[in-house]
């Protein structure tokens, strides 16, 4: 699992779910959820994870997307399997990892410290923990 610390900045509930806006060195990272722990609230720091076969990864992107978080990475390394790459990612502080195929991988002729766009939904944004600062 991915995970990045952030800061809550806005809660919208409709009915049962919820959009959560976090603060992510100085990006905007949004959640869909069914349920929200009470301690979570606006101006509180969490641990948020991805799992990283949900993290999708974009060169020369062009048009609109669905994806809620279209955030700007830096390629820290790629690991080449036999079937599967594993792409470590600088945002701000904060390091993820992408698990994409190897083929997708050479397609996009990705390389290490190749700025690239990270394309996460809302609904495979979870929160790990409150951090009680």
């Amino acid at each position: 699992m991915s995970q990045m610390v952030a800061t809550v900045k806005s809660i919208v509930n409709y009915e049962q779910i919820n959009i959560v806006e976090f603060e992510l060195q100085g990006f905007t990272l949004k959640m869909m959820s069914l349920d929200l722990n009470e301690k979570v609230q606006v101006g509180k720091r969490v641990q948020v994870g991805v799992k990283p076969s949900n993290i999708a990864l974009a060169k020369d992107l062009t048009g609109e997307l669905s994806f809620s978080n279209q955030l700007k990475a830096t390629i820290e390394n790629i690991d080449n399997g036999e079937l599967l790459s594993s792409i470590t990612l600088k945002i701000g502080e904060s390091i993820l990892e992408s698990i994409i195929t190897k083929s997708s991988s050479k397609r996009m002729k990705l390389e290490k410290n190749e700025n690239i766009i990270v394309l996460i939904k809302a609904s495979d944004v979870s929160i790990m923990e409150v951090l009680n600062d």
